[in-house]
């Protein structure tokens, strides 16, 4: 029988008490010198984490390390003002003084604004059996030379692959003026594999990712075959594709990666500081329809090893499911803590950051559409004349008018309800609200995309997206 535990298999406050090496006496004297200017509320957020990476390259370890970061942040809030700093020490004096620093930023005036604790439960998303903190890394060299022969056994037109591998684990212990202490361990596995093709003078390159917080357990010959399909699928119709003549067309989004035009074009407006500021397309229009019915939108932070999902987030708050869009009504924002505070509600667990240097602020986790009625190859039939879309790269997003701008790395014509020529370097543009208002068929084929997506948003966090196949009437495809 495997045995799978949550790492360090106590997982008690204590162990975490000790890797910081505080007490709980230390932190609530602290937390009174915090709050000694009148402040609101605070909060402390203390992190061991390590990294480690390898990349083969040319059929050889090119590159590789390791290192720690270790430290706390600590906030003070009172009323719309946020005071933050941190220190690479958790010595108590080195603590007093960057709690003074905050506490100085923070308490200069302004009325006060009250804090809420939240219910505090117990969950285990990312059960582990194999410790990367364990694992020498000589260990993982004969995976990235399988994974290398097995890519290059794929296509006799490759002339170069590149594997990277890399991990963390990351402990964090939190604790609040409320008096509510979280702590978790927190594992990241990821795996990325490029191959470049060569075919009549012209290039093409194409790359294939898996990540997932879980423990080395997930490396293996299964991962290295899925990656090498995976990193040759389409290769033939990257080199015949051509760039179409653009217009207002109907889309069809592949399930998928396609969910990251629904991550950037409107899961960001859906953040509750954006709304809370007047900032976003969607501020003020809570319970009202932003889409067809049928149509629900999630950020998830509870899908099981996911990228994107916690035990907590980093304010202590549980994971959780929100429903942005319910049935095509906007039913919630991404709420952390002062958001929450701000609107009377409760935080809905989106309170992220980069690490212990950065201030929380609302950040989506796991964000998808969830699947609808219609079959894809039913929502591909009904279009006469558009483009199917399937692969997405970077985008620009204006939250305020909602108007975005992505471009794709592959599709397909679509004619007379077939997929006909393959298409490339095309860019889609439209205005978020009015691409949800024209969605008119939705598949019922939802798929999360489990590669290495990282959300920028003034820091960067890990997440995930998805979609099922979804048909929009009317996007602007810039192409010849």
């Amino acid at each position: 029988m495997e045995t799978f535990f949550h790492f360090e298999t106590m997982n008690t406050r204590q162990y975490y008490l000790d890797i910081f090496k505080v007490t709980r006496e230390e932190l609530e004297k602290v937390t009174s010198l915090s709050l000694g200017r009148g402040g609101d509320y605070c909060d402390f957020y203390f992190e061991n984490t390590t990294f480690f990476n390898l990349l083969l390259k040319d059929g050889t370890v090119s590159s590789g390390g390791f290192h720690t970061d270790y430290g706390v942040g600590i906030r003070v809030l009172k009323g719309e003002r946020t005071g933050y700093a941190y220190t690479e020490s958790t010595d108590i004096n080195d603590m007093i003084q960057a709690a003074k620093a905050a506490s100085a930023i923070a308490c200069s005036g302004g009325e006060s604004r009250s804090y809420s604790p939240v219910k505090i439960e117990s969950l285990d998303l990312y059960p582990v059996r194999s410790n990367w903190r364990e694992i020498p890394a000589d260990a993982f060299l004969p995976f990235l030379k399988l994974l290398e022969t097995k890519v290059f056994q794929a296509d006799n037109r490759i002339v170069k692959v590149i594997v990277r591998l890399s991990n963390s684990v990351s402990d964090v212990l939190m604790y609040n003026s409320l008096g509510e202490l979280t702590f978790d361990t927190r594992p990241m596995g990821s795996v990325t594999v490029t191959a470049v093709f060569s075919q009549g003078g012209k290039t093409e390159n194409k790359t294939a990712a898996r990540s997932f917080r879980t423990g080395a357990e997930f490396i293996g010959e299964d991962l290295a075959d899925e990656l090498a399909k995976e990193v040759v699928k389409g290769i033939d119709e990257r080199f015949e594709a051509v760039r179409p003549k653009g217009g207002q067309m109907s889309v069809v989004m592949g399930a998928g990666a396609s969910g990251i035009l629904l991550h950037e074009a409107m899961g960001h407006a859906f953040e509750a500081d954006f709304n809370r500021k007047g900032q976003s397309i969607f501020a003020g229009k809570i319970g009202q329809r932003v889409c067809p019915a049928g149509i629900n939108v999630v950020d998830d932070g509870t899908v099981m090893y996911n990228r994107g999902s916690g035990n907590f987030d980093d304010e202590g708050v549980p994971g959780q499911k929100t429903y942005m869009v319910t049935d095509g009504i906007l039913t919630s924002y991404l709420h952390d803590r002062i958001s929450a505070s701000w609107f009377g509600t409760a935080s809905t667990g989106n309170g992220r950051r980069e690490n212990f240097r950065y201030n929380p602020i609302p950040r989506m986790r796991a964000t998808y559409m969830e699947s609808g009625n219609s079959e894809p190859e039913a929502i591909i039939g009904s279009v006469s004349k558009g483009i199917f879309v399937n692969e997405f790269s970077n985008g620009q997003v204006k939250i305020g008018e909602g108007d975005f701008t992505f471009f794709v790395k592959s599709g397909f014509l679509i004619e007379n309800g077939r997929l006909t020529a393959p298409v490339k370097d095309i860019n889609i543009i439209g205005n978020g609200p009015q691409a949800l208002a024209d969605i008119v068929a939705v598949g019922n084929d939802l798929k999360i995309d489990n590669g290495t997506w990282t959300c920028g948003k003034e820091q960067s966090v890990p997440v995930s997206c998805g979609m099922p196949t979804v048909l929009v009437s009317n996007l602007t495809v810039g192409g010849e």
